[in-house]
């Protein structure tokens, strides 16, 4: 369903999602992603790339129970969204309106767009 890589050095975590989540599954999602950030000494400011390219788009409830369960996580300094699906682009444009979140269709890319120096402080 989803696989979790934190890289506490590099403040980078790295989320693959690789099947359709159900409420079930937000809630153990939610409760490893929020347990494992704080127990690996994660701060706000943080590089988050999410592979959803094993994937397709996610059912209206599990996307309005991951929004409503991690809504107030920590704010990530970049965020880069791996997807070659159109529909989940744009479910993810509907849904992650963050400024400084870049979508793209191939995960190499998205690392280095997430560790090139920032242009401006954090």
């Amino acid at each position: 369903m989803y696989a979790i890589d934190l890289h506490p050095e590099r403040n980078f975590v790295d989320i693959r999602w690789t099947g359709l989540f159900t409420a079930d599954a937000v809630a153990e999602y939610a409760n490893e992603l929020e347990r494992r950030f704080v127990t690996g000494g994660f701060r706000p400011g943080y590089l988050l790339r999410m592979d959803m390219s094993a994937t397709t788009v996610q059912p209206r409830d599990a996307v309005d129970a991951i929004h409503a369960r991690l809504g107030d996580f920590p704010r990530a300094r970049r965020i880069a969204v791996v997807t070659g699906s159109a529909i989940t682009r744009l479910q993810v444009q509907r849904f992650m309106t963050q400024p400084y979140l870049r979508i793209f269709a191939d995960p190499d890319a998205a690392l280095a767009w997430l560790t090139e120096p920032d242009l401006l402080p954090a």
